[in-house]
């Protein structure tokens, strides 16, 4: 991706494999990634790989494929039905805590947005498509079309439903997160919620019927009452909390002064590229970069570098 901020999530060259899922042949001698509620589980710096008899993975639901690393399978099962000895609170934004199952005393259950950075390019996409896959069966266990519960078909990969044969896949949701700049400045801005000093670049969901561009100009137009020219696509990320593709832009401001959406956005302010280069060195006496790995700290850094 060049030089500054990686960006996490950015492909590992993950064999998917989708010729495989419907024979299951894949399931003899599969390594298997436990996923309790969303967290991954890590052994050092390393993604934790069971063989699928595991004891740790005996409660858990069916396995899903995630893909081939090599001539080897890799699965990911969901054991959210497992209760440590305490719960974490209900975080808004980031869960710190780490859980250690019985089964696996020298690992632990960490929330992926704190590690994601660290992992390597494939153990980052195995992580990426583990959390969201499973993160997809346990929101959609019946169907839309009649509402009886649907079953696991295609190692993971759909859902049936046997009352009425609909077939459900799993959901991407694109959204638009937009570096907007003016000259040498940028605007940036922080939710209500967020980690004291934290900014980052704009963002929100496409809706239906809108193209790419005119979502970018809507979002920060509704938020900020800046108005958006032209309309560039810088890259892209899959964001699996719970199950988003972003689509990093930038785009060229034609006003500057800003009126806040209170619901949207406790604050946000034009900062210029030196200041900005002090806030992803984290030299900033106020401000804090976005999450390292994420595509909003990518698209910062590039602009700060010139390459934006």
């Amino acid at each position: 991706m060049g030089a500054g901020m990686d960006l996490a999530f950015a492909g590992g060259g993950l064999d998917r494999a989708a010729d495989r899922r419907g024979s299951g042949d894949w399931q003899e001698g599969a390594l298997v990634l436990p996923v309790w509620r969303g967290k991954l589980c890590l052994e050092g710096e390393r993604l934790v790989r069971l063989p699928a008899d595991h004891p740790a993975l005996e409660d858990g639901l069916p396995s899903v494929l995630l893909g081939f690393d090599g001539e080897q399978a890799v699965a990911a099962r969901d054991i959210s039905a497992w209760l440590p000895p305490s719960l974490p609170e209900t975080q808004m934004f980031f869960d710190p805590t780490e859980q250690v199952h019985p089964e696996l005393p020298q690992a632990r259950f960490v929330e992926l947005r704190g590690v994601m950075s660290r992992l390597s390019p494939l153990e980052a996409e195995l992580a990426a498509t583990a959390r969201a896959l499973t993160g997809w069966h346990a929101s959609h266990r019946f169907c839309a079309a009649c509402g009886q519960p649907s079953e696991p078909r295609q190692s993971g990969w759909q859902r049936i439903c046997p009352a009425c044969s609909t077939a459900h896949f799993p959901r991407t949701d694109p959204l638009v997160i937009m570096l907007v700049v003016r000259g040498d400045r940028a605007l940036i801005g922080r939710s209500p919620g967020w980690p004291e000093g934290m900014y980052s670049c704009l963002a929100g969901f496409i809706e239906p019927g809108e193209t790419v561009e005119a979502a970018v100009r809507r979002e920060v137009f509704e938020e900020t009452r800046v108005r958006v020219g032209s309309v560039r696509y810088a890259t892209s990320q899959p964001w699996p909390f719970p199950s988003s593709l972003m689509l990093g832009m930038v785009g060229e401001a034609e006003s500057d002064e800003i009126t806040l959406d209170p619901v949207e956005l406790e604050d946000a302010r034009w900062v210029s590229r030196d200041e900005m280069a002090s806030v992803m060195a984290g030299t900033h006496a106020v401000l804090k970069a976005p999450r390292a790995g994420a595509i909003a700290g990518w698209l910062i850094s590039q602009w700060v570098a010139g390459r934006l």
